[in-house]
């Protein structure tokens, strides 16, 4: 079973029992802890005053706040300045947090970091006060869970799923997979977007500009652009599952290319194309 630590609520209810003088034991089976869990618990987050000894005593609220201030000292980008200057460093000079810490386990550094912790410390309290989000390529006001949006239904049938994708597509063994996607800017700036594509093997990459963001425009300026590249050249496209690609049945008959959709909500199964946008919004920002 993984470890969790205590909640508010919980360390309410030990508070409470603890109180009323109920047992050790019988606090542990109310909340379903170990009682040892109990025991650790009240006394490292008990409160003590040597001026005003008769307030001391386990308080659920301050055994919260205790054990979040360990939780910050115990982080390594807390506790190590050092490492956490050569982090911002990098992030100020346009690093994602992933080639940070891959960097730092290639050149073997003694301590190790993930990039899940560098974006935890990105918005944390202490990077939104230094305004670290604004070094990553692509920026949010926090962090969203993966599966945060609702299904697009059957726009995107079952037999375009990326699952159903040859494996010579996979494994970029050919020539002519591409993967694509749309830039989306500000409202203040109309219409237009910017429209991305690579290929797979060879992470040959075009850009081109639309003026209107409807599916129908795009998908005519996609065939338009592709149109001059030999038929082998343009075998497929994997998208993801936006509404902006919903007339994705033209390119077949159109250029005889054809589509495959990521599995909802999952665009980082065309990695290809996502690392490209991010870089490509430092120099086209929103």
């Amino acid at each position: 079973m993984a470890h969790t630590e205590l909640n508010l609520r919980e360390r309410r209810a030990i508070e409470d029992m603890l109180y009323t003088k109920v047992p050790v034991s019988r606090i542990a089976a109310e909340i379903g802890r170990h009682r040892s869990t109990i025991y650790r618990e009240s006394k490292r987050n008990s409160f003590s005053d040597e001026e005003l000894p008769y307030l001391d005593g386990y308080y659920g609220i301050n055994a919260q706040r205790y054990a979040a201030a360990r939780r910050t000292r115990r982080r390594k980008l807390i506790r190590l300045p050092e490492l956490r200057e050569a982090v911002i460093d990098r992030l100020k000079e346009g690093w994602s947090p992933e080639q940070i810490a891959g960097r730092l386990g290639f050149e073997g550094q003694p301590i190790r970091i993930s990039h899940e912790t560098i974006y935890a410390h990105v918005y944390s309290r202490e990077g939104q006060s230094a305004a670290l989000a604004r070094y990553l390529p692509s920026r949010r006001k926090k962090r969203k869970p993966r599966y945060a949006r609702r299904p697009r239904g059957l726009v995107f049938p079952p037999d375009r799923s990326i699952h159903g994708r040859p494996e010579y597509v996979k494994t970029r063994e050919t020539f002519g997979e591409w993967e694509g996607d749309l830039m989306i800017f500000e409202k203040a700036q109309g219409k237009m977007n910017v429209a991305s594509l690579v290929e797979r093997k060879t992470r040959f990459a075009m850009l081109f500009r639309n003026n209107d963001r409807s599916s129908t425009q795009f998908m005519n300026r996609l065939m338009d652009v592709m149109v001059s590249l030999p038929q082998p050249a343009r075998r497929s496209i994997t998208f993801d599952r936006g509404l902006e690609f919903r007339e994705w049945r033209k390119l077949q008959p159109g250029i005889g290319t054809v589509a495959w959709f990521c599995d909802p909500q999952a665009p980082w199964q065309k990695g290809s194309v996502e690392n490209l946008n991010k870089r490509a919004r430092r120099y086209l920002p929103r």
